[in-house]
């Protein structure tokens, strides 16, 4: 089975121990999901930014919305924050590419969330 293809906007606090906890327990994750999962891509607003995190073996994506259209990616893990902007822009081109999106943002699913659910089925 191929690998999951994961690409992560937003590298703070939280994006950033995303991407740590996906690389460094890859194996782990592995053999729970019955299936590789590979952090392929990541975007932030700041690319020289050190996040104690290795990316050099990672495409970097200065426009989120560019990572978005990759046919190189599965799921786009949305980790930007904010219900307008640059997190809604992401998450409504991701979807409107077939892409799966992940994301832990309750602002924009709280306002936004019937508008991306309808973009979601079409």
């Amino acid at each position: 089975m191929t690998a999951l293809r994961v690409g992560v906007a937003g590298l703070g606090n939280v994006g950033a121990e995303f991407v740590r906890l996906l690389i460094n327990q890859k194996d782990l994750l592995s053999r729970r999901c019955g299936r590789q999962i590979e952090v392929t891509a990541v975007s932030a607003r700041n690319k020289g930014f050190d996040r104690g995190i290795d990316l050099s073996n990672i495409i970097w994506f200065d426009d989120p919305n560019e990572m978005a259209l990759s046919k190189n990616l599965d799921v786009i893990c949305e980790l930007i924050g904010g219900d307008t902007g640059p997190a809604l822009q992401l998450t409504e081109t991701a979807l409107k590419a077939g892409k799966h999106v992940v994301t832990a943002n309750k602002a924009m699913l709280a306002k936004r969330g019937l508008e991306l659910f309808k973009i979601s089925i079409c």
